[in-house]
């Protein structure tokens, strides 16, 4: 797996998928100085081909900004990872891959195969936060679904989605 950051040109699929035509501000792909992250934001992280062409994709999704001492609890992580991976396996079925917790509990890794676009990352994840708002219960957090199955708040849910959707003209904005 040969992982491209930027690259525009050359004889292979690793070296012709074009950042910015996907959507992404090429400026901010990869590693950034966490001290100039914003959020809520949502950030293409890496891309990975494979031998057989295959690209995987790693987005960040941030929802607080780092070091800044507001961090998600872990009730708000559970609770909204519950409704990505519902969320991505139900709108970007034959991408989606997996939702990742970001330790530092300032957000989310994201995974897509063969799926990068920015426009239709973002458009899922507006569908499925709107859908928080209206929903009677957080998807798997039954105890056959869920390890931790009490450690969930829809209110919580509810309540951060409602705020990263407030920032939806800004998202594609990480720095």
């Amino acid at each position: 797996m040969r992982t491209v950051v930027g690259a525009t040109s050359g004889p292979d699929r690793s070296d012709t998928i074009g950042i910015a035509e996907l959507g992404w501000d090429p400026e901010t792909v990869g590693e950034i100085d966490h001290r100039l992250l914003k959020a809520p934001s949502v950030k293409l992280r890496s891309i990975s081909v494979g031998a057989n062409g295959d690209a995987v994709y790693s987005i960040d999704l941030r929802v607080r900004r780092p070091n800044t001492g507001r961090r998600l609890t872990g009730v708000e992580l559970h609770s909204l990872e519950h409704f990505l991976l519902e969320g991505f396996r139900r709108h970007l079925a034959a991408h989606f891959v997996s939702v990742g917790v970001m330790g530092c509990r300032t957000g989310f890794y994201l995974v897509f195969l063969n799926e990068g676009r920015a426009d239709k990352i973002c458009m899922a994840l507006e569908e499925i936060l709107k859908g928080i708002r209206e929903a009677t219960a957080v998807p798997y957090a039954r105890i056959d679904q869920c390890g931790d199955y009490r450690s969930h708040s829809l209110e919580r849910a509810r309540r951060l989605a409602v705020e990263i959707l407030e920032r939806r003209s800004a998202w594609l904005i990480s720095v």
